[in-house]
């Protein structure tokens, strides 16, 4: 195998995993849209300051299992989390909570 076959072969494995992490990353967000139906329901702010500490500190305990040290890892998911707010803002003021896909196909 030459080490361009191989640079082939691990882009495709990129490729493979990135699609992984979009169709989990929409999951999540998909979440957290029935999240912020349920804050708006409730009356709880959409900001919670606790619970994204826990979700930050969780993450960054996962990150022990990879070459992402844990404050890599917790920052990408203070951008993830900060997505998440901005999903459940919309969805808690009704701003197009049907459509929140932004134009992408399919659900």
């Amino acid at each position: 195998m030459t080490d361009m076959s191989t640079l082939d072969d691990l882009r495709k494995n990129i490729d493979r995993v990135d699609e992984v992490l979009v169709r989990l990353l929409n999951e999540r967000a998909r979440c957290a849209c029935e999240i912020g139906r349920l804050k708006k329901e409730l009356g709880v702010e959409i900001y919670q300051p606790d619970r994204e500490k826990q979700v930050l500190d969780h993450v960054r305990g996962v990150a022990a299992e990879g070459p992402l040290g844990p404050d890599a890892i917790a920052r990408l998911f203070e951008r993830i989390i900060d997505e998440a707010r901005r999903l459940e803002r919309r969805v808690a003021q009704d701003e197009n909570a049907t459509t929140l896909n932004e134009g992408a196909a399919g659900s």
